[in-house]
């Protein structure tokens, strides 16, 4: 049987947060057994902690937000997800995580760089038992019982910026850590005007983003030719991860975003 996991020591991560583009340092702890994942907001009276597991308010918006404290937090848990991580504590001194380089890759290399220590208590798994789905329009996401982790995403962008990217494999640590964790977050070049006067992409760069031109992104080079669709998997790996246990099953997803993947969050909360 697996083991629990946490970090073998402390470490910090400082930058700024890509939706609010606020300055924040991040604080990562060691997280004794079964006790989980755990946020806590340093700079709010009183420190307000939230534990994953425990969880009765996800909004569902273009970006993870737990209740009033948390957000954008799907690069830093698809991270933990790689890293095995179950029980750790996070103090942030803002909403949102520093954003990095817009990927999961640096957080989950300064979480290997301290080590990762292998607990008594064994892990614990969420199993689908039956086939759960959600839709709107023309997007689907679904999961159904499966002994084995395996994603298959549809990405499909009018134009040729994008256009359509197929990603399909069974996700284990070390494919997550070769072929998806340095996929970085991406918009259509079109898109930025509305998503600042909307308040998201405020620490968004040309670094830290792929902004989408027709012949491809401005003033970057692509880590991958598919890079988008492999980023889409990465987001759908740390929503999921917002369950507090990593989960068994087969995803179909077909345009699927924060939205639809809170929602199958809330599908499977309802259904354990």
């Amino acid at each position: 049987m697996e083991k629990q996991r946490t970090i073998e020591k402390e470490f910090s991560l400082e930058g700024n947060g890509l939706q609010r583009g606020l300055p924040v340092k991040a604080f990562f702890y060691p997280g004794d057994e079964d006790s989980g994942i755990i946020f806590v907001r340093r700079d709010l009276e009183n420190k307000p902690s939230i534990r994953l597991g425990d969880l009765t308010d996800i909004a569902t918006d273009r970006r993870s937000k737990i209740g009033d404290y948390v957000e954008t937090v799907e690069h830093i848990l698809a991270a933990l997800w790689g890293a095995e991580v179950d029980n750790i504590r996070i103090e942030l001194t803002s909403s949102e995580p520093p954003g990095l380089d817009g990927s999961a890759i640096l957080f989950l290399e300064a979480l290997k760089a301290v080590g990762i220590k292998t607990q008594r208590r064994e892990r614990e798994f969420i199993e689908v038992k039956k086939p759960l789905w959600v839709e709107d329009k023309e997007s689907f996401l679904g999961i159904f019982p499966s002994q084995t982790f395996k994603i298959s995403y549809i990405l499909e962008y009018p134009g040729p910026a994008i256009g359509r990217q197929f990603f399909s494999d069974i996700v284990d640590s070390e494919v997550f850590q070769k072929e998806i964790a340095p996929a970085r977050t991406f918009c259509l070049k079109e898109e930025v005007n509305s998503l600042l006067r909307q308040g998201y992409g405020k620490g968004a760069n040309l670094k830290n983003t792929l902004v989408m031109a027709k012949n491809g992104p401005i003033d970057n080079i692509l880590r991958f030719p598919d890079e988008p669709v492999r980023h889409k998997v990465l987001d759908l790996i740390g929503d999921l991860y917002l369950l507090g246990k990593p989960i068994k099953g087969r995803v179909i997803a077909i345009r699927s975003g924060h939205k639809l993947n809170l929602e199958l969050v809330e599908k499977i909360k309802e259904s354990q």
